[in-house]
């Protein structure tokens, strides 16, 4: 049999994780996830006792500890495929609990840069979603979590905006649609969405809420916005932020809270 024979359950069965290169043991229940395997370091850095676990291909992986119990920190790498791959990988494994930590751009023009912005839901504008669900189906974050991170923004007095955000595959789609052959259709989209009061936009979270409902875990995400292209058009301040220290620390805390909660 080849590889390309074998199910999915002899994936599950190997003693490491194809793609994380991860074993049982190697992860907490609890995993923050990010995009950017160099995020990694600066999130591991609020564990205790944290070290590095792997680092293959796009999956970089540390496992450490808070309040006593066993956390990880792993990177999914860009867009839905390879999210959904880690999240499928890292349950395989026992973890039960995440939080994305991240990055978006601004929709909604009252989106700040430098704002963070707590899902709630996600618009599916993207591929990897419907291979697990059908188009119907609502890609929603867990409520625990979701309060979680509302909590903790509010006792770090970090402005937040808590609500729907957008899930795509194409970056240059969003900043350049008039230039894409299917103009008219990003652009009405993108109108829709800004009717509709959508906050930010992204590439991970619809992938990774749908994966995480068939598995049967819980999952939420807080993300720095970075830019935003609406404030910009209207001559409003908009100067990029990139520092997402005030993300880390929302989901550290909040991870905190849940951690808590279930001694």
């Amino acid at each position: 049999m080849d590889s390309a024979q074998l199910k999915g359950s002899e994936f599950m069965n190997r003693e490491k994780q194809y793609h994380i290169d991860c074993k049982i043991g190697d992860i907490g229940k609890f995993v923050l996830l990010t995009g950017d395997p160099k995020r990694c370091v600066d999130i591991a850095k609020y564990l205790d006792n944290a070290k590095l676990i792997a680092d293959n291909r796009e999956f970089t992986t540390y496992t450490g500890s808070l309040l006593g119990e066993k956390v990880s920190v792993m990177s999914t790498g860009i867009g839905g495929p390879s999210a959904a791959i880690c999240l499928e990988e890292a349950v395989n494994l026992g973890a039960d609990t995440f939080i994305r930590i991240g990055t978006c751009g601004g929709i909604d023009i009252d989106v700040n840069v430098g704002d963070l912005v707590i899902a709630k839901a996600t618009v599916r504008q993207e591929g990897t979603s419907v291979q697990y669900a059908p188009i119907e189906f609502p890609a929603v974050a867990d409520l625990d979590i979701v309060m979680a991170l509302k909590n903790s923004a509010k006792e770090l007095k970090y402005k937040y905006n808590l609500g729907i955000i957008q899930s795509k595959d194409s970056f240059y789609g969003q900043h350049s649609p008039e230039d894409m052959p299917v103009s008219y259709e990003l652009i009405n989209k993108w109108t829709a969405l800004k009717k509709l009061g959508v906050l930010a936009s992204e590439m991970e979270c619809a992938a990774l809420f749908c994966v995480a409902s068939y598995r049967k875990v819980r999952i939420g995400a807080v993300l720095l916005c970075v830019w935003n292209q609406e404030r910009q058009k209207a001559g409003l301040d908009n100067k990029e932020v990139l520092d997402t220290k005030k993300a880390i620390e929302t989901a550290v805390l909040a991870l905190k809270e849940l951690i808590n909660k279930e001694k």
